[in-house]
């Protein structure tokens, strides 16, 4: 494996050796952090119909409660992850478990729907940094040879979160109240501050010169990005218009002017020599692709379910959680997978995996039912889980120990990218396929037609993944020494 601009020597392994007495209660609090921010993204989907009728305002009004919370992460995740870093990931880890925690409080204390959405949005940041961070910890808190275990049970832990959502915040909206959603976070959180502040190892402060300065043009630049770019990709509810365009010009401009600003200033968010490392980049454009399908999987399972087979909403409901529930049985298995075959091999597998999976559903007859749709369901997220450790691992397990917040954040980024992408192509393209403007009202042929051209671009988009896959794999046999040593000290 090439060693890249941000791997540290062979026996900084070594020297890390000597961790923390309980691995096991520092990867508990870890994966807790995990599963926290994934459930407060799922919790409150459910709540949103109540939240509706309680302040007496539209769908698209109260959308933003999750939105907000969703925004915070994709926009912030790379800045909290240089930012951890930088002061010690430790010690931003408790502050985001804090400001997630006390945000819980004032989303479930809200007197009006513009203070609950301003909470959600404090409560976005506090998931950045669980979510950032708790991926950085995993080398610090595990042996490097366990790392692909420790990154499948943050997988499971984050499937885990998103499928226990829905019927956590179910049970809670009809024995308590909305409320109540967020105010189990305080106690929830007050646990994982208390297992991170007594469990995770105290980081050894920097030498004198070696922390440098945060990059607060950059990372003021690089939310506007993010933020333009998202709001693009879900204006308009999947209707591409003036100011779909508008937005898409904005975040390209503002990609433009960060990476002018990234190669002027001396202590950059997101060093773009790190980009030059054929793993780091493959890893990442893999995670977006493989995202986008397995939002497909979201966007289109419940129409096609619905209009093609008939099926009731709370069947599509029972249907749809087969793939969480696939991912949370299959994230700790998968990551011993990596760890006995190999990061690389493994990739591969998930990927081939998945491109399975989608062939499946873009050819499979309405005819197959409730069974084939489930099969290819949990194909592709088992696969999924299974491609989500090794691609992880790939990256962190070598990362410097200085680059770890960057490093994961970006991976997060990228994952959270092509999920945002996918709802909005992906939709779009089922809805063009089925030939209708309003899919609500389309025939079921239409819908499994549109199915059927929506999963052979998704089984596409696999096979691009698997030749990025493949050519990263293969690219350092073709590096001169030269070149790799140029890397090297980079």
């Amino acid at each position: 494996m090439l060693q890249s601009t941000f791997f540290p020597p062979r026996n900084a392994a070594v020297q890390n050796a000597a961790r923390m007495p309980s691995t096991r209660w520092a990867l508990a609090s870890l994966s807790l952090s995990t599963l926290l921010s994934a459930l407060g993204t799922s919790i409150a989907n459910v709540s949103l119909p109540t939240l509706a009728h309680a302040f007496s305002a539209s769908f698209q009004a109260v959308q933003w409660v999750v939105l907000a919370y969703l925004l915070s992460i994709t926009t912030l995740i790379v800045s909290v992850g240089r930012l951890g870093d930088m002061v010690g990931r430790r010690r931003l880890l408790l502050a985001g478990i804090s400001l997630f925690t006390s945000a819980s409080a004032l989303c479930g204390f809200a007197p009006a729907l513009g203070w609950l959405i301003a909470a959600r949005a404090v409560q976005g940041l506090g998931a950045a940094i669980m979510t950032a961070l708790a991926m950085a910890m995993v080398g610090e808190a595990v042996p490097r040879e366990k790392t692909g275990s420790a990154m499948g049970l943050l997988g499971t832990m984050s499937a885990a979160g998103t499928a226990l959502g829905p019927s956590l915040g179910g049970v809670l909206i009809a024995a308590a109240g909305w409320r109540a959603i967020f105010l189990i976070n305080i106690p929830l959180g007050a646990l994982v501050f208390a297992l991170a502040y007594r469990h995770l190892r105290v980081e050894r402060p920097q030498a004198p010169g070696a922390q440098m300065g945060f990059d607060a043009a950059g990372t003021v630049l690089l939310a506007l990005t993010l933020g333009a770019y998202a709001f693009a990709m879900t204006v308009g509810r999947g209707d591409f218009g003036a100011v779909n365009g508008m937005l898409l010009l904005a975040a390209t401009g503002g990609l433009a002017l960060f990476v002018r600003a990234e190669t002027k200033t001396t202590a950059p968010l997101m060093p773009l020599e790190m980009f030059r490392d054929p793993l780091l980049s493959a890893s990442l454009a893999m995670s977006a692709l493989v995202s986008t399908v397995l939002m497909a999987t979201l966007v289109v399972g419940p129409f096609y379910l619905s209009r093609a087979l008939g099926l009731n909403a709370a069947v599509v409901g029972m249907v749809m959680s087969a793939g969480p529930l696939a991912a949370t049985f299959t994230g700790v298995p998968a990551g011993r997978l990596v760890d006995r075959f190999g990061a690389q091999f493994t990739t591969i597998i998930g990927l081939i995996g998945i491109a399975a999976g989608s062939s499946i559903l873009s050819v499979m007859p309405a005819k197959s039912g409730i069974p084939g749709y489930i099969s290819s369901l949990v194909i592709i997220t088992a696969a999924y889980a299974l491609f989500q450790a090794a691609n992880n691992t790939a990256v962190m397990a070598n990362v410097r120990p200085d680059r770890r917040g960057v490093i994961s954040g970006l991976l997060n980024l990228s994952r959270n990218l092509g999920l945002i992408t996918g709802a909005s192509v992906m939709g779009a393209v089922f809805a063009f396929a089925s030939g209708t403007h309003d899919i609500t009202t389309a025939n079921p042929a239409s819908v499994a037609t549109g199915m059927s051209v929506t999963f052979a671009l998704a089984a596409g988009l696999i096979v691009g993944a698997l030749a990025i896959a493949v050519g990263s794999r293969m690219l350092p046999v073709y590096l001169s020494k030269k070149e790799l040593t140029t890397l090297g000290r980079s």
